[in-house]
């Protein structure tokens, strides 16, 4: 088994090539149908101002997707934290205070924040490792009791008036770079190295190719289950930081759409929904190509609803190019192991 785990790791490497030559293929095809509009710097600092709260919560998505499961939870937990975030702020210190002032009430606000998505998390991986429901069910759960208590306790109103010290980590940017892009970036290459460079991410991947084998040799896999929908809850948390930050303001329903395109993301970037197979830098290209396609069509004057649409029929299609061609998800990946084949 442990040589499928790290094969499973290593052989993606033609599934990243593809997608980074996709990525080449769109900025040659809008730079020429858009000239002077989507190859400029402004345009390249817009997406990245973009992308990061997508982008966390995408990762948020994978890490399950992982060991075959799934998260449907992630916006109501982003938002949950959110609110919470909003509410200690609006609390503890007014809109114009100083640096200096905002520094301890921001500090509780966002480690309370943080402590009530990865509870969330963690009860979710409670509900799926020891209760035995699916994760599709129990995330669907959690989602609606979050998203019931959330509009409990805002009345369905927006919270805003933060201080300019939690602003500046949504709208800044250190050397043309936004620092909610690099927050992303960090937290991206932290979460490849705990998958692929420790014992925990090792276990993650034998999970999703033979969950059974898995257990079989050893590995605690309840208590692998719980802290992996702790990380995913984590995660939103951070995701609703920099999404609180850029809109000044929090309320039950932001974000909405990002769960259909964070499970895309995943597929497009190479993880098999079935668990056991992908990458994170792979989840990182897949989100490159749909960012260039998302501002692409939206500088050529297409609807939004259209854009999301046209997520829907990239996933079927993927779907469909990974069952016709017996191959991981349309680019080259091979289907999970399992059984005796999985624990040679």
């Amino acid at each position: 088994m442990l040589k499928a785990v790290r094969k499973s790791i290593l052989q993606s490497g033609s599934d990243l090539k593809t997608l980074a030559l996709l990525i080449v293929i769109l900025l040659i095809a809008f730079g020429v149908i858009l000239p002077g509009k989507f190859l400029t710097t402004r345009n390249f600092q817009s997406m990245a101002f973009q992308l990061p709260e997508l982008g966390l919560l995408a990762i948020a998505m994978a890490v399950v997707m992982l060991t075959g499961g799934i998260n449907l939870s992630i916006i109501a937990t982003a938002n949950a934290c959110g609110i919470v975030i909003a509410t200690i702020l609006t609390h503890t210190v007014s809109r114009d205070a100083s640096i200096a002032a905002s520094i301890g009430p921001l500090l509780l606000a966002v480690l309370a924040g943080f402590a009530v998505s990865a509870l969330i998390g963690l009860i979710n991986g409670l509900f799926i490792a020891y209760v035995g429901v699916s994760p599709i069910l129990a995330t669907l759960g959690t989602m609606t009791i979050v998203e019931g208590i959330s509009v409990l306790v805002t009345r369905g109103r927006v919270i805003s008036g933060f201080p300019e010290l939690l602003l500046t980590i949504g709208n800044s940017s250190v050397l043309g770079i936004p620092v909610s892009f690099l927050i992303f970036i960090i937290a991206a290459w932290l979460v490849t190295i705990l998958l692929e460079r420790t014992p925990f991410g090792q276990a993650v991947y034998m999970m999703g190719s033979n969950e059974t084998a898995t257990e079989f040799s050893g590995i605690n896999v309840r208590r692998v289950t719980v802290l992996l929908y702790g990380l995913s809850g984590l995660l939103c948390g951070i995701s609703s930081l920099i999404m609180v930050s850029r809109f000044n303001s929090a309320r039950v329903g932001y974000g909405a759409s990002y769960l259909l395109i964070t499970v895309l993301a995943c597929v497009l970037g190479g993880l098999n929904p079935d668990g056991g197979f992908g990458r994170i830098v792979g989840l990182v290209l897949g989100l490159g190509v749909l960012q260039m396609m998302s501002s692409g069509l939206n500088l050529l004057g297409f609807s939004a609803h259209l854009t999301e649409a046209l997520w829907g029929v990239i996933i079927l299609v993927i779907l469909f190019l990974r069952r016709a061609r017996g191959k991981g998800l349309g680019f080259g990946l091979q289907p999970p192991r399992r059984g005796k084949e999985a624990m040679q």
